[in-house]
């Protein structure tokens, strides 16, 4: 399930947020200032942030300019929520680096919707969206793959990995993206692990005669391409 940090100081409104976000199918954490968001993007990447403007020491404005000035999280989906409405600041939170900027008070279906428009933008992998490509049917909601007919059994691991591949079809991964995009982003393992996994998706994708999607880029990484399946019919 896609994850949220809400970065707000003011318990009453995290807590309704936590609730509402946990109720629509999404993993909350809570952060009550820019030091313990920081630790927590800092710990794992979340799918996208819900950002205060007036919190605790550093505003949220510098903090989003400051992730937007690194690397690993120049990327990184934000929604500003701050009672902050005027032009100016709006203007001001979208030019530090704000994806959206909702201001107080807001609408509980408004902001689901917000969040869903800046992901589908940002991470569409992280939506429960149904996928298909050459026949080849990926349904998150469900957890099912199938082609033709024919179901197929993927680990949990597999089903993510295909996932990635089916939503960036078409581009070479390398083990190093695969292993940031699909186990999480400071999860410490060998590269080689990825090997495996490929492995295992290509043997659980041989009874729909799809393996041959999941293409090795010598020196590169790996390729998820219908064009074996267009050549072989």
């Amino acid at each position: 399930m896609p994850t949220v940090l809400v970065v707000e100081d003011e318990s009453a409104i995290a807590e309704l947020v936590a609730i509402n976000l946990r109720h629509a199918g999404f993993e909350v954490t809570l952060a009550e200032n820019a030091d313990q968001a920081m630790v927590a993007v800092d710990a794992v990447l979340p799918d996208l942030v819900l950002l205060d403007w007036m919190l605790p020491g550093q505003s949220g404005v510098a903090l989003a300019r400051r992730w937007r000035g690194d690397a690993r999280t120049r990327e990184l989906p934000i929604i500003m929520l701050t009672a902050r409405a005027d032009e100016a600041d709006k203007v001001s939170g979208l030019d530090a680096g704000a994806d959206d900027y909702l201001t107080k008070p807001f609408s509980t279906q408004e902001l689901l919707a917000r969040i869903r428009a800046v992901l589908r933008r940002r991470v569409p992998e992280a939506l429960d969206s149904a996928v298909e490509m050459a026949g080849l049917k990926l349904d998150p909601s469900t957890r099912r793959v199938s082609r033709a007919g024919i179901e197929l059994k993927l680990g949990p691991t597999e089903f993510r990995l295909l996932h990635f591949f089916m939503t960036h079809p078409e581009r070479v991964h390398s083990r190093a993206q695969l292993l940031d995009r699909v186990w999480g982003d400071h999860v410490f393992i060998e590269e080689r692990t990825v090997d495996v996994h490929v492995k295992r998706l290509r043997e659980a994708l041989l009874p729909a005669q799809c393996a041959s999607m999941i293409e090795t880029v010598r020196g590169a990484g790996y390729r998820f391409t219908q064009q074996a399946i267009a050549s072989a019919a």
